[in-house]
């Protein structure tokens, strides 16, 4: 335990900071500190805790029912255009918060997808999910979305393809937790 604190103490510091910085403001009546816990920390904490269990069960699951062979084959080193258009359709089927797709990656990694598969899957994540499309779409019409998601989509796929480049000598370990 002893070296648990010694190893975090900075992490453990900032957090008993915040706390007595929110304490103090809510003694004092100090509405931006106050406004800082109930309209930022409170709401990203309340949805975190209910994301987050869910998403690692799923994850949990996922271990459990998809093999190695079949990501490899899909999504693996040699899946080639195919692997990049199931990366793509499965990062836009998913929802929520980006945080929420590194337990997927986490997963995918350790089932074997290539690295450019694993980089095009969070920046497609973060993109062009149908969630947010939708939304999209309202707000600032099909023509936007529609050109901003074929300007996005190349440049996704570009970045995948130069970091598998960059790191494909490097050994990338799956630790078991």
């Amino acid at each position: 335990m002893r070296n648990l604190f010694k190893k975090n103490w900075i992490n453990l510091s900032i957090i008993i900071a915040f706390a007595v910085f929110v304490a103090v403001s809510f003694s004092i009546d100090y509405n931006p500190g106050k406004s800082i816990f109930k309209e930022q920390f409170y709401i990203f904490f309340r949805e975190m805790i209910l994301f987050l269990p869910i998403m690692f069960i799923l994850i949990g699951l996922g271990d459990v029912w998809v093999n190695r062979e079949k990501v490899e084959k899909h999504i693996g080193k040699d899946s080639g255009l195919k692997g990049i258009i199931l990366v793509i359709f499965l990062s836009m089927a998913q929802a929520g918060p980006l945080y929420g797709a590194f337990p997927v990656t986490y997963l995918l990694c350790k089932k074997g997808a290539s690295i450019s598969n694993i980089f095009i899957y969070i920046g497609a994540f973060c993109t062009i999910k149908i969630p947010m499309l939708t939304f999209e779409i309202g707000f600032l019409g099909w023509k936007f979305s529609l050109l901003r998601t074929l300007f996005s989509l190349p440049v996704i796929i570009i970045i995948g393809v130069v970091m598998e480049k960059l790191l494909k000598n490097k050994s990338f370990e799956v630790k078991q937790p």
